[in-house]
Order: C-alpha cells, then structure tokens, then sequence
C-alpha cells in the first residue's frame, strides 16, 4: 500500500540528509520525489547507465556490484535500517568507516558530474526509494543548502572508497598477472632445465663407459690427436642453422660411415652440434688405428654432447635468473619503500611482466643514456607503468608497435609510452582521469585506473602526467623530478 504524505514526510525525517529541516522543505521534498517500489533481485539502475536520479532509501536494502574483468564484485550494500542496525561507534557491514548517512541514499555522484552510474544497483527484500531527476536534485540543493554539509563528506568518502578497492583489485589483478607471467615464462625454461638435467645425467653416464674403453685402446699419440680435434671443435665452432646442422650432419654421417663407425647417425648429429667439421675427422680417422676408432668418436661424441649440455643448463638458469630479477625489480622486494630510482630498471621489469600480453606486440625501446635516478616510491610507478601498458595493449587490441621512450627536459625525467592503437575521442581527453571516467566497455574497466596513476604521479610524486592522442597515436607523458 502506497505511503500517505505523512507517512512520507515521517520517513524523511529520519534521513540523516535532511535531518533538522523544516515541516514545509520536508513536505515539498515527499511531493517532488517520485515513489519507487521493488522486489528482491529487481534492478534500479545499470553500471554505465545514464544517471537519471538520485534515490533516497526509505526500506529495504541495495546491492551495488559492478562488473571487472567478467565477474561481479559487491561495491557496497546499503540499508535503510543502518541506524538501528548498528551498534553505538560502530561502522555497518564490512565497509570501514563508512557514514550512516552513506547508506540512505545514492546517484549523488552522477548527478553533479554528469554521465552514468558507475555500479549495478538491485534491491535485496522489497524495497522503497523516492526518486528525483537531476533538475529536483539540483533545486533540493538550492532551497535546502543544509543537506550539502551531509551529502558532500558522504560523496567524498564514497570516491576514496572507490579508490581504496580499486588500488586493491589493482594489486591483485597485478599479483594475479605477476603470477600467470611468472608461470607462462618460467613454464619453458623450467621444462628444458629438466629435459638438459636428465640427458645430461644419461650423457656423463655413457662419457665415463667411453672414456674407459678408450683409455684401454689409445696410445699416447692418439690421445693427443683426440684432444686436439676436441679443442678445434671447441675454437670453431659457430651457431647452425636447421638446414646447415642437416648439411653438417650428413657429411660427418658420410665420414663415420666410410669408417665403419656403428650408429654413425646418432653419433654425427652429437659432432655436429660439438662444432667438428667433417674435414677434422676424416684427417684424424686416418690417423688413428681402425680397433680404436670407433671408442675415439664415442668418447668424443659423449664429450662433446655433455658440455653442450652443461651450456643449456646454464643458459637456461640464466633466463630464470633474469625472470627473477626482474620479478624483484617489479615488486621491489627487501627494498625500501621511497629510494633512489633508476626508471628504465622499472620499466623493463614492468614489460618482462607483462611477455605474455605483449606476444603479438612489437616494443621498441628509446632510453636516454644520461637520464639520472629520480626519488620514487618504485612499486607504485611500476603500478602506473603496468597500467598504461595495459591501456595501450587494449587500444591496439593486443597487435601493434609499443613505444617506450625517456628522455631528460630541464629538472624533470621524461617517460613516454606511446602506442598505434585507435586513439582516444577528442571529447574524452579532458575527462581520462577523472574518477569512473572510462573509455572500455562495460565489466573491462573500473574508471578509476587512469585517476588512480594521475595521483601517484602528480600528488605522491609531485610530477605531471598528460596525453595527446589521434588515431594510430597516443601518447602518455609522465614528468617526474629529479631533483
């Protein structure tokens, strides 16, 4: 059943909003507001949805949830029986210091800047609302002034409350994509580690075989001529081709078999890659007694094929190396919060963490060799390269040319980040970082990621942040002190 006037102005005067206006304001506000029921699960309003009311919560509950990356995440969650609900000094439900007043109600935001709800908004129970269109809300601002002294500390904690999960869900998103890079890169090394480590083992074991068998059967002079054909291979050898290395292979093949070498196939592919050339070995097979030939090629082969080996693993430990020390550089462990900042150090981390995104992209470096360290807090730059990184990998989507350049304009280090994406409306310049300003589509961007480098820039490191962007260039600009 419908609420009479009364009743209507009864439930306002327990909005914290209006609390200590007159009679006659109240009366006007439960006339102007247009009466809005809802049952369990219905929606009020759409994240990305024109914003066409501010909603006062007389009963019930509302959910706000948005979208990110394909899954919903509860915003918050208000009650019209917050009041009551909550114990004296105490803050309801799981949003720290949230106003009792931030509970009653909501839309305020996009009213007074314009565009749409920046969350889905659905009712929990039957729910009642009083609605007012932003030309009601604006003159309830004017003939009422007393509710801007509620109604501006609540909009100010709900944009920090906004920012504080969404630096949250960036350092999760961040450690989410930390960890899949970390995965994806060490996925390869890691598994021809253990391949290299098992052949190995195998190799050293046939190594020793030979080696007895050949230390029974060489003379002196033969062991020499060994040992020298080994240091030649050594000295010459080079990186082949697929289509070379099957050259190589085929003539010393053709050479271990004209020797009556058994497994001449197995053992040419091992020579080959040791750097013996074909030429070498005839000239040692002639100078070698037929018994003990065929114990010479094996011992070399082994040989050979372990300190390929070896090299594998060592190079492969030095790819996993690097991974972690640019994990380090990344998250800037055991390091002190504000220090001393190489920015091409950070920049490299921020794209060796982010391989897996930047496949299909080519990125072309441009540092400048004298740019001096700038003091920064360096896991929250690498915040802001990370996702201006994403941003451009989005605009190309996912294929193009990522330019990162730095360079040094008077006082300040000089980053830029440009990339051959679509480009950025004209209109939506002078609005990228503002608060729930987007430019994705809905459920691919909080608003908030832009806003939140524009202040680790501009505020914690006193530094300028801007863009310039036409279609198939776009370019972030980040100025930072050095002094």
């Amino acid at each position: 059943m419908p609420r009479t006037s009364a009743e209507t102005v009864d439930a306002l005067r327990r909005i914290e909003l209006f609390a200590g206006l007159a009679d006659e304001k109240l009366g006007w506000l439960a006339a102007a507001g247009k009466p809005v029921a809802l049952a369990d699960g219905e929606v009020l309003f759409e994240d990305g949805q024109r914003a066409e009311h501010f909603y006062v919560l007389l009963e019930g509950e509302l959910l706000i949830s948005k979208m990110v990356g394909g899954r919903a995440e509860v915003v918050a969650r208000h009650s019209a029986d917050a009041v009551a609900a909550v114990p004296s000094g105490a803050t309801p439900g799981a949003e720290p210091e949230k106003p009792v007043a931030a509970h009653q109600f909501t839309g305020e935001l996009p009213m007074l800047a314009g565009g749409g709800y920046v969350a889905r908004g659905a009712a929990v129970g039957a729910t009642e609302l009083l609605a007012y269109d932003q030309e009601t809300f604006l003159e309830m601002i004017v003939r009422c002034p007393q509710v801007c002294r509620v109604l501006l500390p609540v909009l100010a904690w709900r944009i920090r409350s906004y920012e504080l999960q969404a630096g949250r869900r960036a350092l999760l998103d961040g450690l989410g994509a930390l960890a899949a890079g970390l995965a994806h890169e060490l996925n390869n090394p890691t598994a021809a580690l253990v391949q290299a480590a098992r052949e190995l083992g195998e190799s050293v074991r046939e190594l020793a075989v030979s080696a007895v068998q050949w230390g029974r059967l060489a003379t002196d002079d033969e062991d020499s001529r060994l040992g020298e054909l080994a240091a030649r291979a050594r000295e010459t050898k080079r990186p082949l081709g697929p289509l070379d290395a099957d050259r190589m292979t085929d003539a010393l093949a053709d050479v271990l078999a004209g020797c009556g070498i058994p497994d001449a196939d197995e053992a040419a592919a091992a020579l080959a890659e040791g750097g013996v050339c074909p030429g070498d070995l005839d000239r040692f097979a002639e100078r070698v007694r037929t018994p003990a030939l065929p114990a010479a090629v094996a011992w070399l082969a082994h040989g050979l094929r372990a300190e390929a080996l070896v090299a594998d693993v060592a190079e492969t430990s030095g790819r996993i190396s690097i991974l972690v020390r640019d994990t380090k550089a990344y998250t800037n462990l055991d390091r002190a919060p504000e220090r001393a900042v190489d920015l091409t150090e950070g920049l490299d981390a921020t794209l060796s963490m982010h391989a897996a995104r930047l496949r299909n992209v080519q990125v072309l470096r441009d540092y400048a060799p004298d740019l001096p360290p700038v003091a920064a807090y360096p896991s929250e730059l690498n915040q802001v390269w990370s996702n201006l990184v994403d941003n451009a990998v989005d605009a190309m989507d996912g294929a193009g040319v990522l330019r990162i350049g730095t360079r040094l304009a008077g006082r300040y280090a000089v980053v830029e980040i440009r990339d051959d994406g679509r480009g950025i409306p004209a209109d939506a310049i002078g609005m990228l970082f503002q608060p729930f300003f987007t430019t994705k589509d809905i459920g691919k961007g909080t608003g908030l990621g832009l806003h939140l480098s524009h202040g680790i820039v501009t505020t914690r490191h006193r530094g300028m942040i801007s863009v310039t962007s036409v279609p198939g260039d776009t370019c972030f600009t980040v100025c930072l002190p050095v002094e």
